[in-house]
């Protein structure tokens, strides 16, 4: 078998650029190729490219991912048959590269260079189109395209050492002009479901409408997309206006408004009737909720003559031809419902905030230029063949769990240049070729790792700079994509700052230094702290600083918090496996300054969640229906950037037994939270935590399963963790004949934020002697000062509570048993 016919597929994210097409390994067994061959691609044309292994999921797919730059030199789009073959090349004496018409480019005195670095051992066409990446830098640098003019000899050439590299400044004529430059499908980080149901709606009625003909029906006439600012909806759009080389027109919301009579109906008359001249076209209206909100919300004539004409132009009398409108808004309930029907907005589409895989694919989209630190070392061998290829074997296999058999072969290639380690199936190709700074390594599990190949004396070692964007995509809950292009942006300003000393701004920089610089983990670790995401800007947000290190005592509370908060989070898989659904929520109770509040903030922290803090009284509002709002929209939040925890303090404020308010606000807003908590839609990775000191007026809706799944008491702690408290508050205090054991002893009843005030009060004394150190008499000059929080009278009372709440919610109402705390 010498041709396949394959299905054409976006490449991955990291591909982009290299000219790389990924296969499965049956696919290339089929046609004897390995690893680093070059294939030849026909679609409408003809190009070339070298062949990788696909990850496992793509094994049996017939389908072939290549960049844009490769589909546009093929003639062929996603979704399209190509036909590939093993491809006959020579060795290049000498190819000329030009501008795309309609540009103009001014090289500098090493460009030659750099274009012959880059496209070295690259297959190379007549009329392709080739991207070339400028200097690198911690920006990640710019990408250009260039067009091979000529090439000598005829047919597919390799760029080699001896190779001719001449570039033109005159822009070329003749040839189709590039489209490297738009944003393309590669620009998109995860979201492949979304862009797929947006390609069908749009490439299909463009391409083939005889379809649509055929079947009797109209094709789709527009795509809403909704969803938080920053998502990609967008950067959608023109990537299937790029990639389908429609006519895409923009229209800003606002802009279209204008302020004589008549003059933004006419605007927008204007932009249909140019999409219908120059279909087929793609109007892309962004904040539509801008100027077609609900006719009956509005005031101004002006914003419903708008709605009315943008109504009937997308359903007029007048058939539109080829012209889809996308409109994109992240208020998708504030548009006007009119066009929120078939025949106008066919689809909805939400494009949402993505998830880890999602966040690491954008990563590798903000950081393809950008030179970045040596994270791990993978696997390193000697140079000398022999007796070292089972130690290299033996190493992989303990190391990297790929389980090859003992009798799998190593070997190199007469240059050195080249290893093959043999075993069927599960073969390891690393083609390592002068000018490619990255191989592919398949990992035990099944997928492709971008790695860092370097020469360190006799050693040929390989880092892995995937592991760092894994890393970077843990800690960043909630990131949408435009928050994760700002973080590698201040990253690499982090980065910049590091090397101003050595630059003058005066004079040009050496490229020595430009060569030198670096963009570190500690400078993506110290950008995250500054850059929070988008989605929660608008709500009381934080990330906390606090470790289980902080919490002294209170060791059975922590146990809880951990099954509750982390388990969820951390190792979903083992309740699926068991067969239930995480706890929900867990309210924290006991006496005032036991650790609540510092308990929660422990837990958000040591599971990486976002912690979304809410006072109950800061959400009780004068004005009908605010509370309500409130409620959904600190849980809408939650639900956008999660894995969330929402904690809400001082329960009982918001919560209280219904029917004993007179104005029945506390009644609505417990309504809400019993109906956002256990009502139609799941709450998924988002946890409730609460804390109260008044539980017995709590109303018991709220304390059963499926809400508030766990009843935590936080009470007293014992001799031994207020030990640790105070061993904790006084870890960084100058302390001087001070025994904490004896001090523990002394405080009997004592509760955190007491202990806290006392270790405060020692070292207000100790500072106004003007001494030092803080001796054991300050201690007790301050424990007669200040009294402990819990009175016997106040535990005797939780200690009923706790009693009632063992069966689930308490038996009956008792609010009068409550007894003040001083």
């Amino acid at each position: 078998m010498n041709e396949l016919q394959l299905t054409v597929a976006k490449a991955y994210p990291k591909d982009a650029g290299r000219g790389m097409a990924r296969l499965d390994p049956y696919i290339l067994q089929a046609l004897q190729l390995s690893p680093g061959d070059i294939i030849e691609i026909t679609g409408r044309k003809s190009t070339g490219a070298k062949v990788w292994r696909a990850d496992r999921q793509d094994w049996g797919q017939e389908t072939i991912r290549i960049d844009s730059y490769v589909r546009q030199n093929a003639g062929a789009g996603i979704g399209e048959p190509v036909k590939i073959k093993p491809a006959n090349v020579k060795e290049a004496e000498r190819v000329v590269f030009a501008p795309p018409q309609g540009s103009e480019i001014q090289f500098g005195p090493d460009a030659e260079v750099i274009v012959k670095h880059q496209m070295f051992k690259r297959p190379i066409l007549l009329g392709d189109t080739m991207p070339i990446l400028t200097t690198p830098s911690p920006f990640g640098g710019q990408t250009i395209p260039l067009i091979v003019t000529e090439t000598v000899p005829a047919g597919m050439v390799l760029v080699d050492k001896r190779t001719e590299v001449i570039l033109l400044e005159k822009p070329v004529i003749g040839f189709d002009s590039a489209k490297g430059t738009g944003i393309t499908y590669e620009d998109i980080g995860g979201l492949h479901g979304e862009v797929e149901r947006v390609r069908e709606m749009i490439e299909l009625p463009m391409k083939h409408p005889e379809v649509f003909q055929t079947l009797g029906v109209e094709p789709p006439k527009g795509i809403l997309m909704h969803g938080p600012p920053g998502t990609g909806k967008t950067l959608i759009a023109k990537a299937v206006a790029n990639e389908s080389g429609a006519h895409f027109l923009y229209i800003a919301g606002p802009e279209i408004m204008g302020k004589y009579y008549g003059e933004s109906e006419q605007r927008l008359r204007d932009i249909f009737e140019e999409a219908e001249e120059k279909s087929p076209s793609i109007i892309f209206i962004d904040e539509i909720d801008s100027i077609a909100p609900k006719r009956e919300d509005v005031y101004g004539e002006v914003e419903r003559r708008v709605v009315a004409q943008l109504l009937s132009l997308m359903d007029g009398l007048e058939e539109r031809g080829q012209v889809v409108v996308i409109a994109a808004t992240n208020r998708v309930n504030a548009i006007d419902p009119a066009l929120r029907r078939p025949g106008r907005f066919d689809r909805e589409v939400e494009i949402g905030v993505p998830d880890l895989d999602d966040r690491i694919e954008i990563l590798q989209i903000h950081v393809r230029g950008m030179p970045l630190d040596d994270v791990e070392r993978v696997f390193t061998w000697d140079m000398v063949p022999g007796s070292d290829s089972e130690r290299l074997l033996r190493y992989l296999r303990i190391n990297h769990d790929i389980g090859w058999a003992e009798s799998a072969e190593i070997r190199k290639s007469e240059d050195g240049r080249t290893i093959h380690v043999f075993k069927g199936e599960n073969s390891l190709e690393i083609a390592i070729e002068e000018g490619e700074e990255k191989v592919t390594l398949r990992m035990g599990d099944d997928r492709t790792r971008d790695l860092k190949v370097k020469e360190e004396g006799d050693d040929l070692n390989l880092y892995d700079t995937d592991m760092l964007l894994r890393a970077i995509a843990e800690g960043t809950y909630g990131f949408v994509g435009a928050d994760l292009s700002a973080l590698t942006r201040e990253a690499a300003m982090k980065a910049l700052r590091r090397y101003l000393p050595k630059i003058n701004l005066n004079e040009e920089i050496p490229a020595e230094l430009l060569d030198e610089m670096i963009v570190l983990r500690a400078d993506f670790e110290e950008a995250m702290r500054e850059i929070e995401p988008s989605a929660m800007r608008e709500v009381i947000v934080e990330i906390p600083h606090v470790t289980w290190d902080d919490v002294g005592g209170l060791d059975a509370v922590r146990q809880e918090l951990k099954e509750v908060i982390e388990w969820p989070l951390k190792n979903p898989q083992k309740f699926e496996r068991m067969g239930i659904t995480p706890p929900r929520g867990i309210l924290l109770y006991g006496p005032p300054g036991t650790g609540k509040t510092l308990l929660a903030k422990a837990a958000a922290n040591e599971s990486n969640a976002n912690f979304i803090s809410v006072s109950g009284p800061q959400l009780l509002s004068k004005w009908l229906g605010d509370s309500e709002k409130a409620i959904r929209e600190t849980f809408k939040k939650a639900k956008q950037v999660a894995p969330a925890i929402i904690f809400f303090d001082e329960l009982d404020a918001i919560a209280p037994y219904r029917g004993t308010d007179s104005s029945r606000v506390t009644d609505r807003v417990l309504n809400q939270l019993l109906t956002e908590m256990d009502g139609l839609q799941t709450l998924r990775d988002v946890i409730v935590v609460a804390a109260t000191n008044r539980p017995d007026i709590v109303d018991p809706a709220l304390i059963r399963s499926g809400r508030f799944d766990r009843l935590v008491y936080a009470g007293v702690t014992t001799k031994l963790g207020r030990e640790e408290i105070l061993r904790i508050h006084t870890r960084k205090m100058p302390l001087s004949g001070v025994n904490l054991s004896e001090l523990a002893e002394m405080t009997e009843g004592y509760v955190g934020s007491d202990l806290e005030a006392l270790c405060r009060e020692s070292a207000m004394l100790a500072m106004r002697e003007g001494i030092e150190y803080v001796e054991l008499r300050h201690f007790e000059e301050a424990i007669q000062k200040i009294r402990p929080t819990v009175s016997p009278d106040l535990t005797d009372h939780y200690q009923r509570v706790q009693e009632k709440f063992k069966g689930g919610s308490p038996a009956k109402k008792e609010s009068s048993s409550y007894i003040g705390y001083r």
